[in-house]
């Protein structure tokens, strides 16, 4: 990190209500907070000086003591097809995210990361394979979706939907993490609708408790990828702290609080997980679970040699599923090719 942003606040980190503390510290209005704030989140502006409606000394300061930390882009990946981009981003200290923009015929999705690197390890993810450098700022996480929502609006388009399932895990990263959400579902700024995002956790029960009290509508998904301890437990080393009882236990106490649907995902290996042993143990752990899972084959990694499931033990898996009536979605693989697909991203230009 350079000597400026040493010194400087990013704007991006505040809240509305930190921003007022600052202009009254400042010897500003408050109002100036709320010009500030539109500037940043409807208008998308990174350059103070375009802030117009802003008195010039109040620029100056703004220059003097404050940066809009607009993260650079230092590689660019597009997929074949031309629906997933995937961009590398430069934070202030040097450190690397990448961040994922993909296309669908009704909605524009964006794939944030929440720290550099992984604490848990699962063994399939690229992610975890690099280990664990740093949690984002709230800053930093939001700037990934205002980058991709001012490219869009220079297209006449707009981002629709947000998942926090790029790099880390943000119930590892709590607080920044729900003051970008704040950010970005407020009512003044931003305001994106709360159920176009998700969350995806792997499982820290704590920390799916204290979501359940934020009662929001953000949605909630879980890594599970598993139905048994043991299997969870080798490709997901979290298991061992919060077993599969500690996260059904705390599902549950999500689905009592807040009546709202839980998604599973599950990455489908080829004869580690896709068993009909493991389909029957999921239906067994969601009978009476008001639950929808995601399966989706396993994308490659070099850290990992499973395989995705063929087809047809993805076939015998969704059929003891539907004999089970369990809900779930098929999902088709994107950005294969660039490896920006579910558990492919991690900080590198190739």
């Amino acid at each position: 990190m350079n000597e400026q942003n040493a010194r400087t606040i990013n704007l991006y980190d505040l809240s509305l209500e930190e921003l007022e503390d600052l202009m009254d510290a400042w010897g500003q209005p408050s109002y100036r907070a709320d010009q500030v704030w539109t500037w940043l989140y409807e208008h998308l502006e990174t350059d103070i000086d375009a802030m117009s409606s802003l008195p010039k000394s109040l620029r100056t300061t703004l220059k003097e003591r404050a940066r809009i930390e607009d993260l650079p882009v230092v590689a660019v990946q597009e997929s074949l097809d031309g629906e997933t981009r995937k961009d590398l981003l430069e934070l202030p200290d040097g450190e690397r995210v990448e961040v994922v923009l993909m296309r669908y015929i009704d909605r524009r999705t964006v794939c944030i990361s929440t720290q550099v690197g992984c604490t848990v390890g699962c063994r399939f993810c690229a992610t975890g394979q690099m280990g664990f450098n740093r949690n984002l700022t709230s800053g930093e996480i939001i700037a990934q979706v205002l980058h991709f929502e001012r490219e869009l609006a220079a297209q006449d388009q707009h981002l629709t939907n947000v998942v926090l399932m790029g790099m880390g895990e943000p119930f590892l990263n709590y607080e920044n993490t729900m003051a970008a959400l704040t950010r970005m579902i407020h009512q003044q700024g931003f305001r994106m609708g709360q159920r176009r995002i998700t969350v995806s956790t792997v499982g820290i029960a704590p920390a799916i408790r204290r979501f359940a009290r934020e009662d929001t509508q953000i949605n909630l998904a879980i890594s599970l990828h598993a139905a048994t301890d043991e299997l969870r437990s080798d490709l997901m080393p979290i298991n061992r702290r919060y077993t599969l009882d500690a996260v059904f236990d705390a599902v549950q106490f999500y689905l009592d609080r807040t009546n709202r649907q839980v998604t599973f995902e599950w990455i489908l290996i080829d004869e580690v997980n896709d068993t009909p042993e493991q389909a029957e143990a999921l239906a067994a752990r969601l009978s009476g679970v008001m639950a929808h899972v995601n399966l989706i084959p396993l994308n490659p990694t070099h850290g990992f040699e499973g395989r995705p499931s063929p087809p047809d033990r993805i076939e015998r898996f969704t059929d003891i599923l539907d004999q089970r009536h369990v809900s779930y979605t098929l999902r088709l693989r994107r950005g294969i090719d660039i490896r920006a697909g579910c558990g492919q991203l991690r900080a590198r230009e190739r």
